[in-house]
């Protein structure tokens, strides 16, 4: 039995992000305007529900947790998440959890840290399928070089992302 996802769009200086719940969890965060996104993580907006404030308890903390960290208050997230995905998709998702605010890993980082330390390009690959960017933060990877590598919603919104957490790509933050 399938549930019901719901959503709410949220304003960003990086664009319209759209949060989207099941009944077991934050399912998805995706750009609203990027409708390949949409089709990467599997979810066809014919089958969300757009909802008002108050009509979803997961939804409304899934937005107000978002704003906080937009707006510098939060630094981590305390939510229920629901993303699809592989098992080992959802490993490489859950390492993503364990980079700190502030600090970025390179792609062999977070391959040794699922004990997978050759499987640097599958690793890359599932963090391009993270159905959860900003709340399960893939914008922390970067490349072995330190520069910046592929994100879904862009090198500018990955950049205004490390920026926002003072971070400068292969450094931590002071």
């Amino acid at each position: 039995m399938t549930s019901e996802l719901r959503s709410r769009n949220v304003r960003s200086p990086i664009g319209d992000i759209t949060i989207i719940v099941s009944d077991s969890g934050v399912r998805a965060t995706l750009r609203a305007d990027l409708e390949r996104e949409w089709r990467r993580v599997g979810i066809d907006p014919d089958t969300v529900t757009p909802v008002d404030s108050g009509a979803s308890v997961m939804l409304d903390d899934a937005v107000r947790q978002l704003g906080e960290y937009l707006a510098g208050e939060r630094r981590c997230f305390d939510l229920t998440l629901d993303p699809h995905g592989t098992d080992f998709q959802r490993s490489v998702w859950s390492a993503l959890t364990r980079i700190p605010f502030g600090t970025t890993n390179t792609y062999a980082e977070q391959a040794a840290m699922i004990g997978r330390p050759t499987a640097v390009r599958a690793v890359a690959a599932a963090n391009g399928r993270n159905p959860l960017s900003v709340i399960v933060p893939c914008h922390r990877v970067i490349g072995a070089d330190g520069t910046l590598t592929g994100f879904a919603w862009g090198l500018d919104a990955k950049r205004w992302l490390l920026a926002h957490e003072g971070t400068r790509p292969g450094q931590p933050a002071p």
